[in-house]
């Protein structure tokens, strides 16, 4: 589902200073360089895999409109954590629209999104999909088992540009910590936002079919300090969460994960969270590797006959 790979556009959106981890200005986001038109507001979908009322889409919610940008909740009724791309395995959906700008749809992320664009959204399909931020990192494996990642996914396969946004280092920190931690990452996703706005091609946000894999590290005794800097990067092959089966003797087996973590991948996601870095994957919605992994099954299946 994502690319092992950095391409171009994470290096353009890397280039300079100001998506470094920096405190927000005090002007909005939206104010442009001079020289320049602001930037209009975007029309946001916003869902999660923590359900519509855990503190991470609140304080989305609430960071992205303060940046001018309209947005709408279209999340899960409940947690859905590790859910990954599931959607539309019942047929049928409750769905709750609890206050204004606000959907709780009692299904995954995918549904949630697939809910939004098909309804909340059907007159005009928004600018951008944003799923988190959540608890967690969603780096390496976890990524691919990722109900945030998966919500991005939904939207990629529909065609709309879409960020998945996660905070938390690669071993869990204390959840209070982390809410804190979800400050510094909404104001770089401001910024990313911003500069998305200032190098759109076309009127898109993104190249169609790719979005991005963004994870914030947790930085500070209090969840509150300034990340070391902003990496491209791409999804380490690597899944550190391994499960321990015990039998339990009666046709049961207890389950426990481990966290098993290899040496980091150079240039990958963990490697940057690690270090500190909010780490910008690249990520498509397909399961389609690059032209080097398809040389290798064309010579595999040579002279093969059915």
């Amino acid at each position: 589902m994502i690319r092992k790979r950095v391409l171009p556009l994470a290096a353009l959106l890397l280039c300079t200073p100001a998506l470094a981890g920096t405190a927000p200005a005090a002007a909005s986001p939206q104010t442009a360089a001079p020289g320049h038109e602001p930037a209009a507001p975007l029309r946001i979908l916003l869902t999660n895999d923590d359900g519509y009322n855990a503190p991470g889409i609140r304080k989305a919610f609430e960071r992205l409109t303060a940046a001018g940008h309209d947005v709408t909740i279209v999340a899960p009724l409940t947690n859905q954590s590790g859910t990954g791309t599931k959607m539309m395995s019942a047929p049928t959906l409750a769905v709750k629209h609890p206050e204004p700008k606000v959907w709780a749809v009692d299904g995954t992320p995918g549904d949630s999104v697939a809910f939004g664009l098909a309804e909340v959204f059907a007159d005009k399909a928004p600018d951008l999909v944003v799923s988190g931020t959540n608890f967690g990192p969603n780096v390496g494996g976890l990524a691919t088992h990722s109900g945030t990642v998966g919500g991005a996914v939904a939207a990629l396969e529909s065609g709309v540009p879409a960020i998945a946004l996660s905070t938390g280092g690669v071993t869990a920190p204390d959840p209070v910590t982390t809410v804190n931690a979800m400050g510094p990452t909404l104001d770089f996703a401001v910024k990313l936002i911003d500069r998305l706005q200032t190098r759109a091609r076309s009127g898109r946000l993104l190249p169609a079919g790719v979005g991005l894999n963004v994870n914030h590290p947790v930085v500070g005794a209090d969840g509150t300090g300034t990340a070391a800097g902003v990496a491209a990067t791409f999804q380490d092959p690597q899944n550190f969460l391994q499960p321990d089966f015990t039998d339990s003797g009666d046709g049961t087996w207890k389950v426990t994960v481990k966290v098993a973590l290899r040496p980091a991948a150079k240039g990958g996601d963990i490697e940057a969270v690690s270090a500190g870095r909010i780490a910008v994957s690249p990520m498509n919605s397909d399961w389609n590797t690059g032209p080097a992994d398809q040389a290798v099954a064309s010579a595999l299946i040579a002279g093969l006959r059915p």
